[in-house]
């Protein structure tokens, strides 16, 4: 068995052109990361950047970090993951992920329905423009037929990873994914997950062991290590009580009711301050690796040691320098 590697999740939000990505993406390279990859919200489009990331690298696979199917048809999203494939040089995989109502509804303009289902045919369609030929679907949620892919389909289609935290969502990627993308799940309640995801692959007469796992922990490395807890407990935080229902109800299903009811209490009234300061030590060191150093990386360390996991995505977070970054990813590189 192979040791997990070490992807990294690169903060969009942080820079002002993709040239600045590109080059954090490079940095990753030399460091030695084994993917590299960034997130879709109302920012950049993930697509042509991806591309410019592939065109200016040489070894680093490259992710998506994720694509909802409510933001484009699956024949586009087929359409994209071919062309970062071939613009990649096959070091490209594909992830998918049901994002939430509110960019679904107040950015794309898509009700939230069926959200499953809806994952569910994206990957369905996906395949069938893989297979080459006229794609011919009927489904409850898409109804193609007629047309084809009009590239050339490599014999080695990018990988589809399932971004998913809850039980059912997590069999579906053990039933029909490549791979599976959690994240704010302790390490005890990503080794309990992953009975979903082998009920998953049991349903769709598959091995488990050939899902890759890879979970997301958010990292912040400083010899200050209170300024970097305090960094990473502010973004946590905020994806607990505010970013949409399912991060915190995740993280109440993992025996932090309290918590996560403590700090919603607070983003409703918009105190952010109070929102961190409800986020326990012991919790936050569950969640995410924030300190010193020798304190990320032991916490990476724990989490790449979960039975089943094949690489731990590590992310930034919102507020952190160029010199954390380059602290954490010399950390994590070691």
């Amino acid at each position: 068995m192979t040791s997990p590697t070490i992807d990294l999740l690169i903060a969009s939000g942080d820079h002002d052109s993709v040239d600045s990505i590109a080059d954090q993406a490079q940095r990753a390279e030399a460091h030695g990361f084994a993917h590299v990859t960034m997130g879709e919200t109302t920012g950049w489009n993930i697509v042509p950047v991806l591309s410019v990331i592939a065109e200016r690298t040489e070894e680093i696979g490259i992710t998506d970090d994720v694509i909802s199917p409510y933001s484009r048809a699956p024949t586009t999203i087929a359409q994209a993951a071919l062309t970062l494939q071939d613009v990649a040089d096959g070091r490209f995989r594909l992830g998918l992920g049901t994002s939430s109502p509110a960019i679904a509804e107040r950015w794309h303009g898509q009700a939230f329905d069926r959200p499953l289902r809806r994952l569910r045919e994206t990957i369905d369609v996906i395949r069938r423009v893989y297979e080459g030929g006229e794609v011919a679907y009927d489904g409850d949620i898409y109804e193609l037929g007629g047309l084809g892919y009009e590239g050339e389909v490599p014999a080695d289609p990018p990988a589809i990873d399932v971004a998913a935290l809850g039980p059912k969502t997590v069999e579906l990627a053990g039933r029909f994914a490549d791979g599976w993308l959690p994240q704010l799940l302790t390490r005890d309640g990503l080794a309990d997950r992953m009975a979903d995801l082998e009920r998953g692959a049991d349903l769709g007469d598959r091995d488990a062991s050939d899902v890759r796992v890879s979970p997301l922990v958010r990292c912040c490395a400083d010899e200050d290590r209170e300024t970097a807890r305090e960094l990473v407990r502010n973004q946590v935080a905020f994806l607990i009580g505010a970013y949409g229902p399912y991060y915190g109800n995740s993280v109440a299903r993992q025996g932090h009711e309290d918590v996560v009811e403590d700090i919603r209490a607070a983003w409703a009234e918009r105190d952010t301050d109070a929102m961190a300061e409800r986020l326990p030590d012991e919790l936050l060191d569950e969640l995410a690796a924030a300190g010193t150093p020798e304190e990320v990386r032991e916490r990476v360390e724990a989490f790449a040691a979960v039975d089943g996991v094949d690489a731990v995505r590590t992310g930034f977070v919102s507020g952190m320098s160029q010199a954390q970054k380059e602290a954490t990813m010399a950390a994590l590189a070691d």
